[in-house]
């Protein structure tokens, strides 16, 4: 595409964005094409390599870089230097946890939980990148997060709701990368608010709508036939797509209120408690990828004043989830993980008002349902300043999630230079961890 019509796109983009928000009286198109053009979009979903693979997974982001000797790898026998006042617990699983999580010890039988997790990157940008995409970041390209490469492997599971959805959070863990807008996820921010100007602007009648809608098809027609651009004629079926959407029954998946008030308050009542909440109903509406971000977690200053305070969000949304998922059939189709970008210092730093500081070098993450079998895999030091054994990247995490969900690790997906590329860059996955 020549400077010209790399104008002409940038200019039909706005329009598009412009034009939907303002004649067609919905916002949602332009952001659902993100997720409504996949290579399996309109086909069966790419059959799984592994038998009885998961078929969605559900993502809980601890941003800022949770503590791990405050949450699932408490240290009981190590100085108070080290534990602080944190008591652990006894659980339904192996091994204990912080006492601020007494929910989640209760459905601890459906989990695993990983200590020896270790990363190179001790920066929170760097490290949510390695995260959710499994490559350093580097200047002259965007790596894909996991939620792209889940649709570009597999495909969506129902083809009238979008197959990536981000709760809460950066937009930015919802990016495509190099493959582009149609891998992205559709962002979203409060949960209880839905999938926002998804139906008709007030006084817009529905003869109205079928008319705009006439008069930008003819805009198409007349742009595609003046400039050949397999960019913009991808944008062709975008309002098809989101007119469906805005007429199926399954937008109601992101209406809450469809919720008994037991149910919700089974989640807590916390944005991110909710955004689990939603992220179950997503699950039910076959959304392959669910993220749901939980902020706050760095503790550099008065550590045990903000940690059980983050604890107790987490705790509700992450029990009411696993319990919720479990009574409906769920959980051994749908794979649940918990991850943060590193752990925090196990030494307290006094003058920081009992605070911990980044450490990179050993933290702890989760993964339930889809198969997993419960309990604990790789192990930190005693005072949980080193991996012992079985250590794990965010590389390999990745992988292990892949592994789950049944995906081709070893296909390459090359960018838009030629480079190739790998579902957590050719890491080995932990096959263990799966019946």
């Amino acid at each position: 595409m020549n400077k010209l019509n790399k104008q002409d796109e940038i200019t039909r983009r706005n329009f598009l964005s412009g034009a939907a928000r303002s004649y067609l009286g919905v916002s949602v198109l332009p952001m659902l094409g993100a997720t409504l053009g996949t290579e399996n979009a309109f086909g069966a979903a790419a059959p799984p390599l592994r038998p009885n693979a998961a078929k969605s997974v559900i993502f809980l982001n601890m941003s800022g870089g949770m503590s791990h000797l405050d949450t699932f790898d408490p240290k009981p026998s190590a100085g108070e230097d080290y534990r602080g006042p944190l008591k652990g617990i006894s659980t339904r699983g192996d091994g204990e946890l912080s006492e601020y999580l007494p929910q989640t010890a209760k459905v601890m039988n459906h989990i695993c939980v990983i200590n020896s997790m270790t990363t190179t990157q001790g920066a929170h940008e760097q490290g949510q990148y390695a995260l959710h995409r499994g490559y350093a970041p580097r200047g002259t390209i965007v790596h894909p997060v996991l939620g792209s490469w889940v649709l570009r492997l597999s495909g969506r599971r129902n083809t009238t709701i979008p197959g990536f959805v981000s709760i809460g959070g950066n937009k930015d863990l919802a990016s495509g990368g190099f493959m582009g807008a149609k891998y992205s996820g559709v962002p979203l921010g409060n949960p209880n608010e839905g999938l926002k100007n998804s139906t008709l602007a007030n006084g817009v009648t529905q003869e109205d709508f079928d008319q705009r809608l006439n008069l930008a098809d003819a805009l198409n027609g007349e742009f595609h036939g003046k400039f050949d651009s397999k960019k913009a004629k991808s944008y062709t079926g975008l309002y098809d797509e989101a007119v469906r959407l805005m007429t199926s029954e399954d937008l109601k998946a992101f209406d809450l209120s469809e919720e008994d008030s037991q149910t919700r308050s089974l989640y807590g009542g916390s944005s991110f408690g909710q955004g689990c909440l939603l992220a179950r109903r997503l699950v039910e509406h076959q959304v392959r990828v669910v993220q749901v971000t939980l902020g706050g977690w760095d503790t550099h200053y008065d550590n045990f004043t903000t940690v059980p305070a983050r604890c107790e969000s987490l705790d509700a949304g992450l029990a009411g989830l696993i319990t919720d998922l479990e009574r409906r059939g769920l959980l051994d189709s749908t794979i649940v993980v918990l991850g943060t970008e590193f752990g925090r210092t196990p030494k307290i730093v006094q003058e920081h008002q009992m605070g911990r500081d980044h450490y990179p070098r050993c933290y702890s993450a989760l993964i339930a349902g889809g198969g997993v079998k419960a309990g604990r895999y790789g192990k930190s030091d005693r005072n949980g300043a080193m991996v012992a054994e079985n250590a794990v990247s965010p590389e390999s995490f990745l992988a292990t999630i892949g592994f789950g969900l049944g995906l081709p690790l070893d296909r390459v997906i090359k960018s838009e230079s030629g480079r190739p590329f790998w579902l957590g860059n050719k890491a080995k996955p932990i096959t263990q961890l799966f019946s």
